[in-house]
């Protein structure tokens, strides 16, 4: 059954991307829709999830990820479709061109990566996100959603491949699938899917790494970090500090981990009271203790604080000598997903810039902005903490990869130096904005 599934995905990969920007971009239309239309149905499988979820007294975070109508989550689900679709066309960008000898020129161009397969917990609007970046990207998709969104899965696949039904999209271009046998013996078919994107806790990425062949580009724990510099704007890092933590605790985007300058000892509570005041429980080092109040939200730090994805309104807290230190304390704790520095001292914002070996690094914000929609790519498949191929969210550009593509008239290597002829090459650059082909 897998390698019949895995064997549809590529004959379906083959006409994907063959078929025009305008085509795919129209199928994203119907898409969305057809999502629209089944708001009501879907939003009713979604609270059989729910349901379920609170009987087995599932983690808070998780129930929060999996909540399909909690704010405007259903609306930019449906945004980021059609954003996606309204994006340049990623395939067939030309980013190297090159006169090899006269009548004979080398192209790179962007090309579809070919099979996907998705591995994600809770969140079901990531099939809709993921629709549509491998539609339009050209990749042909094979889903699995977990078993704790099995009812909206199955009430938003249904309606997606309704949809794409009626366009010149192939069927098996989105393929969703809800057995866990099945996901164990895809992670087998090497011979035709191209890469598996897991999302979810680091448990699942590891599992899937050790069982498989395939490129696996993972996401994983966001451990991410603030450093309150001794040159900070207070109120702004009261500010940026309170949404990175509150706004969605549950996400992988917020933060868990708050550096404070030592000099800004007397001033911590200035930084913190925000959290106080919004229920937030501060995990504290002795030394921070020593300049809070007593309180029931305030606790002392435990071993492996400072390497925990909390997910809820927790947050570990410390003081640091310098911005080095903090750079050596967050490079040695993160996940690699985002950090950032509050400051007004660009030197120090510069160094941290610099120096932080994470997928995302910033100036005096919150680490909330870590996400696709956000940075403008309509929506993402993860955020990657990889160092290979794509990295920090990824969009229609960490879909595609390059081909090269020779165009000659009867050329053969043999003529040329290096194959056994005389000719020299004469690798010249062309131009690519005067191309077009």
């Amino acid at each position: 059954m897998a390698e019949i599934i895995a064997k549809d995905a590529r004959v379906a990969s083959t006409i994907l991307k063959t078929l025009t920007n305008e085509e795919r971009s129209s199928a994203l239309q119907a898409v969305h829709d057809a999502i629209l239309a089944a708001k009501l149905e879907i939003l009713e499988a979604n609270v059989k999830d729910m349901e379920a979820a609170e009987a087995q007294h599932l983690s808070s975070s998780l129930v929060k990820r999996l909540d399909l109508s909690k704010g405007d989550k259903f609306d930019v689900m449906l945004q980021g479709v059609l954003d996606v679709a309204s994006l340049e066309d990623p395939v067939g960008k030309i980013t190297l061109a090159t006169k090899l000898d006269e009548g004979l020129e080398l192209y790179r161009l962007t090309a579809p990566v070919g099979v996907l397969l998705i591995i994600f917990e809770s969140r079901p609007e990531v099939i809709a996100n993921i629709t549509a970046l491998a539609i339009k990207s050209g990749n042909t998709a094979i889903l699995k959603g977990g078993k704790e969104s099995l009812h909206t899965f199955t009430a938003l696949a249904k309606v997606v491949n309704e949809a794409l039904a009626k366009t010149t999209v192939p069927k098996d271009a989105i393929q969703l699938i809800a057995s866990r046998q099945d996901v164990a013996a895809l992670l087998d078919q090497d011979k035709y899917i191209d890469l598996v994107i897991p999302r979810g806790s680091n448990e699942l990425v590891r599992n899937i790494k050790s069982n498989t062949k395939i490129p696996v580009l993972g996401h994983a724990d966001g451990i991410c970090s603030i450093y309150v510099d001794e040159d900070a704007d207070l109120e702004m890092a009261s500010k940026v500090v309170l949404d990175a933590k509150t706004n969605y605790p549950a996400g992988c985007n917020a933060v868990e981990t708050l550096l404070i300058h030592k000099n800004l000892k007397d001033k911590l509570l200035e930084i913190v009271q925000e959290l106080l005041d919004n229920g937030v429980t501060l995990h504290v080092t002795d030394e921070v203790s020593k300049h809070l109040p007593k309180s029931s939200q305030i606790v002392p730090v435990i071993e492996g604080d400072f390497d925990k994805e909390f997910l809820s309104l927790d947050i570990a807290i410390s003081f640091t000598d310098s911005v080095d230190s903090a750079i050596s304390h967050i490079n040695a704790h993160s996940s690699g997903h985002t950090e950032s520095i509050i400051t007004e001292n660009k030197e120090s914002a510069e160094r941290f810039l610099k120096a932080i070996d994470s997928a995302g690094v910033y100036w005096n914000a919150s680490t909330r902005f870590a996400d696709g929609f956000r940075y403008g790519f309509g929506t993402e498949v993860g955020i990657s903490t990889n160092k290979i191929h794509a990295r920090g969210p990824v969009g229609l550009e960490g879909l595609v990869i390059y081909q090269y593509q020779i165009r000659g008239h009867g050329q053969v290597a043999s003529d040329y130096l290096g194959a056994g002829g005389s000719k020299a090459f004469v690798h010249k650059n062309i131009d690519i904005k005067n191309v077009s082909l």
